[in-house]
């Protein structure tokens, strides 16, 4: 893995690691081409597109009823362990319930109704490989926010992933479709014969996923661009090398394109690190993978001059995902000059992999510095607020000059004698 000085990077190469995914203008043709298709076509294309992009001569679309069959086939110790972890992620997302809430502001009942999504659809991926527990984390908060109905599609395939499946059955997806790619997302938020249509799309996915969710959002809502997996990882010379780069390995087993970055002011680290990351990757049965992810433009090790200086870049860059592996007086001071994160993990027991399985955190987090402006996945992305209010006679009496005056400003006075009137 290359090591770079981070002060000595020209801007150009700056500019390559902090806008690390950028969608050509082919894609992003082929995409709309194939959301108009299904548009038009709906479960023709469907099929059409499973057979040219997955090999596969699609006769269910529906395959609900496979889900059930898998939650019985699958081994018994994964089925405990995909419910242990089910059972974390819920606990962690019903702490963020809300309550309805009516105050009394000097005669004006003000407040606000929490009230669930009706419809929404999960995208999960399977490609190069797949992710029962992106199921988990998409479905269990949708659940406990109260949505009505849940769709799922995911890729179709000669063979679908068990376990997948079954995680489906366990979380309580109420439709699975068997459709993939830019088609799947078009199908959720336009429908087909088979699909209906919903009112938000949720899910990771590749340059094409993402790019199908941006083209469809003036249409159905979307949670935010949950693209291609990222990890940065601030460590200093208190960290262990050997767990440093199983954390960049582990986050760069997931696809080509994933960022994986250590930012650290020792060279000493960055040297064993390196070395670490050349002895672990053989060992592992996605070397190929993983070689490809850490070789490009976007990945590496840097060299800061100081911890501060790190924690800087950390915040510019606003990770999916970031570890802090330091002294507990350095973690402390990253911490406060971070603000734009998908998800921290502090200190050596507290691997990006807990978050992604087990712990409870929800792992379907903002990519490509979309930090800067959202948080995860939580109860919030599956609810709707509503504010109420009730004024008597008096609270309107104390604002009405305020509001009459105001809205004679705007040249708006139908506005202004709908408060008069209550009083004429």
């Amino acid at each position: 893995m290359q090591i770079r000085y981070l002060d000595e990077m020209e801007e150009d190469q700056r500019e390559v690691i902090l806008k690390r995914y950028q969608v050509n203008q082919e894609i992003r043709e082929s995409v709309r081409n194939i959301i108009n298709n299904v548009r038009e076509e709906g479960d023709v294309a469907l099929r059409r597109y499973a057979l040219e992009f997955d090999n596969v001569e699609l006769e269910d679309i529906d395959i609900t009823e496979k889900a059930r069959l898998a939650y019985e086939d699958i081994d018994e110790e994964i089925k405990l362990s995909i419910k242990s972890a089910a059972e974390n992620i819920e606990a962690f997302h019903v702490r963020q319930l809300r309550e309805d809430w009516i105050e009394n502001f000097d005669g004006r009942e003000m407040g606000q109704r929490f009230r669930a999504i009706n419809k929404i659809g999960v995208y999960v991926p399977g490609g190069t490989a797949s992710y029962p527990s992106s199921v988990l984390m998409a479905v269990i908060p949708a659940k406990v926010a109260g949505v009505g109905h849940i769709s799922m599609v995911t890729p179709a395939a000669k063979s679908l992933n068990q376990v997948t499946l079954a995680a489906a059955y366990i979380a309580g997806v109420d439709k699975i479709y068997a459709a993939g790619g830019a088609q799947g997302i078009a199908a959720l938020a336009y429908g087909t014969k088979t699909i209906e249509p919903v009112d938000k799309i949720i899910g990771p996915g590749n340059h094409w996923v993402a790019t199908a969710k941006k083209e469809v959002r003036d249409d159905v809502d979307i949670e935010f661009i949950a693209g291609t997996s990222e990890i940065l990882i601030i460590a200093d010379s208190t960290a262990k090398p050997e767990i440093v780069a199983s954390d960049l390995v582990a986050q760069a087993e997931h696809d080509v394109n994933v960022a994986a970055l250590l930012v650290t002011n020792s060279m000493e680290l960055s040297k064993k690190v390196a070395e670490e990351i050349e002895i672990q990757t053989e060992l592992l049965c996605r070397k190929e993978i993983i070689d490809q992810s850490l070789s490009k433009p976007y990945s590496g090790i840097f060299v800061a001059n100081s911890i501060e200086d790190a924690a800087e870049f950390a915040e510019e860059y606003a990770p999916e995902h970031l570890s802090i592996q330091t002294s507990e007086k350095n973690e402390k001071l990253v911490l406060e000059k971070i603000g734009s994160a998908g998800s921290i993990f502090l200190g050596t027991y507290a691997p990006v992999a807990a978050g992604d399985y087990a712990s409870g955190t929800n792992h379907i987090l903002p990519t490509n510095q979309g930090a800067r402006i959202t948080g995860g996945v939580s109860i919030d992305t599956f609810i709707k607020i509503s504010t109420i209010q009730r004024l008597d006679k008096e609270a309107l009496e104390k604002i009405r000059n305020v509001v009459t005056t105001i809205a004679m400003s705007e040249g708006l006075d139908g506005h202004a004698k709908s408060i008069d009137h209550r009083f004429d």
